[in-house]
Formats: structure tokens, C-alpha cells, sequence
């Protein structure tokens, strides 16, 4: 385990930090989607660019994290990628 998984599961025992991670993993699982499509799509940034008229830099944030995509840009992205667009709402656990 790398250094910096060992300190998030040290730091996800305390419950206002985890509650903070928590609340940013939509965030956190866009921004891993777009980039992991990408790359699965054989694109460098550039050519995702080109092929969505969105900006290399604009891209580049959104893989970084530092702007949230709206859907018609998630739409964009997809269809560039040759790939179709699914958001989907799980339930969670059910405590007993």
C-alpha cells in the first residue's frame, strides 16, 4: 500500500474527515470517468480537443478536478469519445 493510501485510511477514521471525502466523491468520480474514458478511448488531450471543440486546458481541469462539467459538456465528451453517456443513482447500504 503507497504512502498515500495508508494516510487516507488513517485519516478516514476520523468522522469530520470522512464525512468531507464523502461528500466529494461525485466530484471525485467524474473527474476519474472522464480521464479513465480518455485513455480507454486511445485519445491524448489534444485529440479529445480537437474532436469536442472543447480546450485542451478546459480538459485538462476537468481531469484534474478544478471545474465541474455541466451535462451538455459531459454529452460532448461522450459522444467525442465514441462512447454513451450513462449517469446512474445507487442505492446505499442499508443499515440494520
Amino acid at each position: 500500500m503507497s504512502d498515500l493510501q495508508e494516510l487516507t485510511k488513517e485519516l478516514l477514521q476520523n468522522p469530520d474527515f470522512k464525512a468531507e471525502y464523502d461528500a466529494l466523491q461525485p466530484e471525485m468520480d467524474i473527474t476519474r470517468a472522464i480521464l479513465d474514458a480518455r485513455i480507454n478511448a486511445g485519445m491524448t488531450q489534444v485529440e479529445l480537443s480537437e474532436k469536442s471543440g472543447i480546450s485542451q486546458a478546459d480538459i485538462s481541469r476537468l481531469e484534474k478536478g478544478t471545474r465541474n462539467p455541466s451535462l451538455a459538456l459531459l454529452k460532448r465528451l461522450a459522444e467525442a469519445m465514441d462512447s454513451t453517456l450513462r449517469i446512474e443513482f445507487v442505492p446505499n447500504a442499508r443499515k440494520a
